[in-house]
């Protein structure tokens, strides 16, 4: 297995992470994860600054916001900024997710993001938050931020929020692949 197979194995947990900041069942701890992803970094031929972002999205993920958002803040690039926007969206800190994504700007990783997301609104019985989300058919992430405010405050069994932890999942999948070139 590849250390970007072992890295993406890493985000298998039992449950989504919430759209808020957990903690949740079923993550790894803090020092576990981090001897995972140095063994699995190890076999990769990545840039220091993207193997530093791949670490704080699957740290992240298993709820582990301080620890990602020190690394997040520390990588000063479109990437960074990507990452530090979904931090604080999960923290929640809404106001600071939008200015992080301002910062993003039109990167790629969102054209990969609208076109992984559409196929999952066009099945959903949400019209008007496909509208929302892919207005022209491009990926708002400011509309997602709004999107997770709303729905913030639904139980975790709410279908909205279950459903927006799915969009969630594609997101950071497809950082993760995007940071994961070479």
């Amino acid at each position: 297995m590849s250390g970007l197979d072992s890295i993406a194995k890493l985000l298998d947990t039992s449950e989504l992470p919430e759209l808020g900041p957990g903690p949740r069942q079923g993550i790894l701890p803090e020092a576990a994860l981090n001897r995972k992803l140095d063994e699995a970094l190890r076999q990769t031929k990545l840039p220091a600054g993207n193997e530093q972002l791949i670490r704080a999205l699957v740290l992240l993920w298993h709820d582990h916001l301080d620890a990602a958002h020190s690394i997040a803040q520390s990588v000063e690039n479109a990437e960074g900024a990507f990452v530090h926007g979904i931090i604080h969206r999960r923290e929640p800190d809404y106001g600071n997710a939008k200015y992080w994504f301002r910062r993003v700007g039109k990167h790629p990783a969102l054209r990969e993001l609208a076109s992984r997301v559409t196929p999952l609104l066009d099945t959903k019985s949400y019209p008007a938050l496909r509208e929302e989300l892919l207005p022209r058919g491009e990926w708002d992430p400011f509309a997602f931020i709004d999107a997770c405010e709303r729905a913030a405050s639904q139980p975790a069994s709410d279908p909205l929020q279950r459903f927006l932890r799915t969009i969630q999942r594609a997101e950071t999948e497809t950082l993760l692949g995007f940071l994961g070139r070479p």
